[in-house]
């Protein structure tokens, strides 16, 4: 006796299930898969440097009773090809899954003598332009490539050349000027004192803001914003990425799209959302930001069509500046 026909018999008018609710046991599956791969991998050497694209494995689906076979792999001629829109459950179930994934990853904050790391490419009308950046955790130096030409005499400039910064701890000497910028470690211990639950996060956030106020702007518009700004931040405790994604759920209007390609053409996901017209921020059209389709690392972000991009291209935390991940 074959059990697998006696219950697809059972159920043999049964609506086969659709693309957006197979969306989510896909995304589990194929994480699951990873990382079972990744375990193999446990013993080489690991290194805190950008992800890149996914790959997919073939599986079998168990939903509502039906056994559905999932395609063997994502360039295969039976899988969608291309961006693909999920719908607004599909979209949450994916968000809530790359919550699931982020908040197991180590959250360890960085030595005070550490450097934080950065790469990262800003795309406009001009060339693309790519900056690296090194900070040192306690605030007390700084360090970019290319370097930034001082005033006056620029004769003897070598852009090339690593320019280092030392000085006073900064984060003591904008509390007593008076300032609101916050160093790294300022915002990220900030952010390991939100609560993980999205509305309470969020309500935090909106009361000891990374940005200005704008009249006239929705609280979805304002939110979309400020976790837009957050996501920038190159280090953000665990239990606030996760937060974050499962805000960007609750965001109405918002999306995820897969099948993606982010400023660098690396594989990606997207979250979006769409404004038809002009927002009070001054923002129209389409923003999206884009995440690692495995490991759900924030990737860049998109305005209005590509006009305002930007993209990370690696990053880590590093012993001293110069170094890389």
């Amino acid at each position: 006796m074959n059990e697998l026909f006696e219950l697809c018999g059972l159920r043999a008018d049964a609506p086969l299930p659709d693309t957006d609710r197979l969306a989510a046991p896909r995304a589990r599956l194929t994480a699951a898969i990873h990382q079972d791969t990744r375990r193999g991998r446990a013993a080489l050497p690991q290194r805190r440097i950008i992800l890149t694209g996914a790959a997919t494995a073939g599986a079998l689906a168990v939903t509502a009773g039906i056994i559905t076979a999932l395609p063997a792999d994502s360039s295969g001629a039976s899988a969608p090809k291309g961006p693909q829109v999920l719908s607004a459950r599909a979209s949450a179930h994916t968000l809530e899954l790359a919550a699931a994934t982020v908040e197991k990853h180590d959250g360890t904050e960085p030595g005070p003598k550490q450097w934080v790391y950065e790469k990262a490419t800003d795309f406009g009308q001009d060339k693309p332009r790519t900056v690296e950046e090194w900070t040192r955790w306690d605030g007390t130096g700084h360090a970019n490539l290319p370097g930034i030409p001082p005033a006056g005499d620029i004769s003897d400039f070598d852009p090339d050349k690593l320019q280092v910064w030392y000085g006073p701890n900064q984060e003591q000497k904008w509390k007593k000027e008076g300032y609101d910028d916050r160093s790294q470690r300022q915002f990220y211990r900030f952010l390991d004192t939100l609560p993980s639950d999205p509305d309470r996060m969020m309500k935090r956030i909106r009361e000891e803001p990374a940005i200005g106020d704008i009249k006239g702007e929705t609280r979805a518009q304002r939110d979309w914003r400020e976790i837009d700004v957050l996501y920038r931040s190159v280090l953000i405790p665990p239990k606030v990425q996760a937060g974050l994604f499962r805000a960007l759920a609750k965001i109405p209007g918002a999306r995820v799209t897969t099948g993606m390609k982010d400023p660098l053409g690396r594989e990606a996901i997207s979250v979006s959302v769409n404004y038809a017209k002009k927002i009070p921020s001054g923002w129209r059209g389409k923003q999206e930001i884009f995440f690692d389709p495995e490991s759900y690392a924030y990737l860049g972000t998109s305005k209005a069509d590509g006009l305002v991009t930007s993209a990370r291209d690696a990053w880590g935390v590093v012993d001293k500046p110069g170094a890389r991940p």
